[in-house]
């Protein structure tokens, strides 16, 4: 059974012979097919949204994924550490490519919500002007405007060891949204169902896994479909 889960089936031949191909980046903005680096551009196009960062097809998340995200990012990978009990990660994904390094991530977890059921939750770590924590919070975007640091924020965390403020947005009407900034970059927690933000009212706790990606033994689980669809 293969592994990663970034692949589709194609018959070409005569024989129907199946081969892999291999899913091509997107748009974080609006998951639109982009145009590669060519002769006339250096960097990757949307039709609508023009120059973006490439957002990678999300994978079956594993430690050595982790590792590689981590080592190729530009910007913190943000994982609730330790996990609520009972939480997995369930997806792994970046925005960039080689020659920028990873100008967004998004980690997802999956785990009993707080009022019952099954709770979901991705974080995206972002440069400003990016796009894909507004995509997942259901916003146009690319960035949730001026944080309201003149009113009291909705929810204090912990992200690499520092108190950080999180202020809730109007997203999409069947989750939670937060925004704050946290290491230089926009910190993004959105949450399924909207019930699930009270996870974020107790300590919550965020570690940049970029420092600790080779000490902490994570669970995994089956890749998101927040992620993979």
């Amino acid at each position: 059974m293969p592994r990663r889960t970034d692949r589709v089936l194609t018959r070409s031949g005569a024989g129907g012979t199946v081969k892999p191909m291999k899913a091509e980046p997107s748009c974080p903005r609006c998951g639109a097919a982009l145009h590669a680096p060519g002769l006339w551009s250096s960097s990757w196009l949307c039709d609508q949204h023009g120059e973006v960062a490439p957002l990678q097809p999300a994978a079956q998340p594993t430690a050595e994924l982790l590792h590689r995200v981590a080592a190729a990012s530009a910007v913190p990978v943000w994982s609730p550490w330790p996990l609520p009990k009972g939480w997995l990660i369930t997806g792994l994904a970046s925005a960039g490519d080689e020659r920028s390094g990873a100008r967004a991530t998004v980690v997802a977890c999956s785990g009993p919500a707080p009022l019952g059921g099954v709770g979901e939750l991705v974080l995206v770590a972002e440069e400003p002007g990016v796009g894909l924590g507004a995509r997942f919070a259901g916003l146009e975007g690319p960035d949730p405007g001026a944080v309201p640091d003149t009113q009291p924020p909705h929810a204090k965390i912990h992200a690499a060891g520092h108190p950080t403020a999180m202020w809730a947005l109007e997203g999409a009407p069947d989750r939670a949204v937060y925004v704050g900034e946290a290491l230089g970059c926009w910190l993004w927690a959105v949450l399924w169902p909207e019930s699930a933000g009270f996870l974020l009212i107790d300590e919550f706790v965020l570690t940049d896994l970029r420092e600790v990606s080779s000490e902490v033994d994570l669970p995994f689980g089956a890749l998101s479909p927040r992620l993979g669809g």
